[in-house]
């Protein structure tokens, strides 16, 4: 008889912030859709695409044991993708500033270069 260990829970709070990305992802994608002006679709569109896609990474990767350097890939990928989607969503929502999306798309794709590092590590 054999035992079994338990599953490694990973990283549960960047598994549910992937999980809360992706959603904002549908319900930015849906208003885009149905409730945007014309005008502010395109922004909203990319702001939902780059959540959602994103969004469904995190709460994949950041399953089972992760190494110190994955975590803070996922960690970058998240904050890039909260500044990036986030400041278009600002931008076509209340008629801010999208200046932080290009240090966003910066972070996350740091991002998935330490990932792809850390992956070859394994």
């Amino acid at each position: 008889m054999t035992a079994s260990l338990p599953a490694s829970r990973g990283v549960p709070w960047l598994r549910a912030a992937g999980a809360l990305l992706a959603g904002l992802g549908v319900a930015l994608s849906a208003y885009a859709a149905h409730g945007a002006e014309v005008a502010v679709r395109a922004n909203l569109q990319t702001a939902a695409l780059h959540a959602f896609g994103h969004g469904v990474a995190l709460a994949a990767l950041a399953r089972g044991p992760i190494a110190r350097l994955a975590r803070l890939a996922l960690s970058l990928l998240l904050a890039g993708s909260v500044l990036f989607a986030g400041s278009l969503a600002w931008k076509a929502l209340a008629g801010g500033s999208s200046a932080a999306a290009p240090f966003g798309g910066g972070l996350v794709l740091l991002g998935w270069l330490l990932y792809a590092i850390a992956a070859l590590r394994d």
